[in-house]
């Protein structure tokens, strides 16, 4: 029989920390602070926000994982974690069960759709931490291509998208397919921007992060490329704001977590952040 002495200074304490089941509402940040460590998911090969270089992982939500970390007081280990099928996939094996292939769940993932559809569907994660409001944007060369005109007009162009895409369906999908010789598509948004400021490109539809980061990058030979300004016509997507996640159990490291991410967009540490990549931070729509 196990003593009060021993349940104490073994288990007791393990439970205490998070270590063993119980006491979930107020275990997990404690057992992130008992371990000095936050495992934190990102995804692989998405540039500007997570991607290898040199043999390091580079990028703003590795950036946002190790600032994160740190005002916990703890070390970060950032895990890369390869795209599924879906979002609820990846919350599957990213945060609450684990890959197929011994990938092992973080205490918090970053780059979550904060949707609240998505959110009530994945009851096993806590949605937490809106840091920043995604769109898509065009681009394109001066003189090139009719920026502010009708997608109609960009007929004869090079344009270029990811594969199967958003972007991708609009621009071969719209106007009656007017656009779908024109297209030239890429193994992501950031290889497309890419081949726009190469050279192999006139225009490119994409996310306004890859856009800017992609412009930054290419220094001095983004100079005579410019973004529209105006919407596109018959352009389904308004934008969407992303946040980070928690196992449903983990509320305690969310809360930590989001008062960590207000305070970072509030003292301009988190503009800083993206500034960095040369990507202009925006605000969540749900972080008020």
């Amino acid at each position: 029989m196990l003593s009060r002495r021993a349940w104490m200074g073994g288990a007791g304490a393990a439970l205490a920390l998070g270590l063993l089941p119980g006491r979930s509402d107020a275990a997990p940040l404690a057992k992130v602070k008992a371990l000095g460590t936050l495992r934190v998911v990102v995804y692989k090969d998405n540039r500007p926000w997570s991607w290898e270089e040199g043999g390091k992982l580079v990028g703003l939500d590795v950036d946002l994982a190790q600032a994160i970390a740190g005002k916990l007081g703890v070390r970060a280990d950032v895990a890369e974690l390869v795209a599924d099928e879906s979002a609820d996939d990846d919350l599957r094996n990213g945060v609450w069960k684990g890959g197929l292939l011994g990938f092992t769940p973080g205490d918090v993932m970053l780059h979550v759709p904060f949707d609240r559809t998505f959110a009530a569907r994945n009851d096993q994660v806590a949605i937490v931490a809106p840091y920043y409001r995604e769109s898509f944007a065009f681009a394109g060369v001066g003189g090139a291509v009719a920026l502010e005109g009708m997608p109609t007009e960009w007929r004869g162009r090079r344009l270029a998208a990811e594969l199967d895409s958003i972007p991708d369906f609009y621009l071969i999908g719209s106007f009656g397919g007017l656009l779908t010789k024109d297209v030239a598509h890429y193994p992501s948004g950031s290889a497309a921007v890419e081949a726009m400021t190469a050279g192999k490109a006139d225009a490119v539809l994409a996310s306004r992060a890859q856009i800017e980061e992609g412009l930054h990058r290419a220094g001095d030979g983004a100079s005579r490329i410019a973004l529209r300004k105006g919407p596109l016509p018959a352009f389904a997507s308004p934008g969407w704001d992303i946040g980070m996640a928690v196992k449903e159990n983990s509320r305690t490291l969310g809360d930590a977590v989001e008062e960590i991410a207000t305070a970072m967009a509030a003292s301009g540490e988190m503009k800083a952040l993206f500034a960095r990549y040369g990507v202009t931070w925006t605000p969540a729509n749900a972080a008020g």
